[in-house]
């Protein structure tokens, strides 16, 4: 039983109801907020953090830092492979001069140059038509002009050249002779420039592969340019003129 003394200084004892409500006022006391923010004795293996501190991770996949810096690729002189896997292509100017002097056109295929194919053939075609043309010309007029010259009637070939109704004798012979001379000389050059323009086509198509397979890897960037721009100049010559000229810098 619990006792307290009074101010008279006599003991009283507490009744049941008396204790229960002074453990009620003990209780609410306790926890009040007063104590509630009174900190507890921690150990030193314990830290805590302010709540203004605190990081929080921010949710969803993070995007991955991006360095300022490139990275630098280091490749062998001799390693066969560029950057994406595959092998550069690097045509050999020898093996395209020989290609195409066995037969042109292969050394534009073997350049990759497939465009060109077509102008090869077209060319050749087309002066090959004009040769067997002026040829055939050429060959029938050379035999008017014999058939002119010799003393045998029979052989008259260059009446072919004018319709069933002429007659032979109607013609002036020194007339014709002089026709079929000039046609077989005109005939004969064209044939004779249409050989000269196949060889020369021929000679142009190994250069053309040699030379593009040598500017294969040739540097056309636009770093290479050439800048053209108006200017004004002052006359040295004492007279203080201004003349108008042109400005250009090349940049490689």
């Amino acid at each position: 039983m619990t006792s307290y003394r009074n101010t008279a200084g006599n003991h009283a004892q507490c009744t049941l109801p008396e204790r229960a409500l002074i453990l009620l006022l003990c209780l609410c006391f306790i926890s009040s907020p007063i104590f509630s923010n009174i900190p507890l004795a921690q150990s030193d293996s314990t830290v805590n953090l302010d709540a203004e501190l605190l990081v929080r991770e921010p949710l969803g996949p993070q995007p991955a830092e991006s360095d300022s810096i490139a990275p630098t690729v280091v490749q062998a002189d001799d390693y066969p492979y560029g950057l994406d896997g595959k092998i550069p292509f690097n045509p050999s100017p020898q093996r395209a001069v020989w290609l195409s002097a066995l037969c042109p056109g292969l050394g534009q295929i073997y350049n990759r140059r497939y465009w060109k194919l077509p102008i090869v053939i077209g060319g050749f075609m087309g002066l090959g038509y004009a040769t067997n043309w002026n040829n055939n010309q050429y060959q029938d007029y050379m035999q008017g002009y014999r058939d002119l010259l010799d003393s045998d009637p029979q052989t008259k070939s260059y009446m072919d050249f004018f319709p069933s109704t002429v007659d032979e004798s109607s013609l002036d012979k020194q007339w014709l002779e002089r026709t079929f001379k000039n046609k077989k000389d005109y005939f004969r050059r064209n044939r004779d420039l249409c050989i000269i323009c196949v060889v020369a086509l021929y000679l142009l198509c190994m250069v053309d592969a040699y030379v593009d397979a040598s500017m294969s890897h040739f540097d056309i960037s636009p770093n290479l340019s050439l800048d053209l721009s108006p200017a004004m100049l002052r006359d040295q010559g004492g007279r203080g003129g201004t003349a108008f000229g042109l400005n250009w810098a090349l940049t490689f």
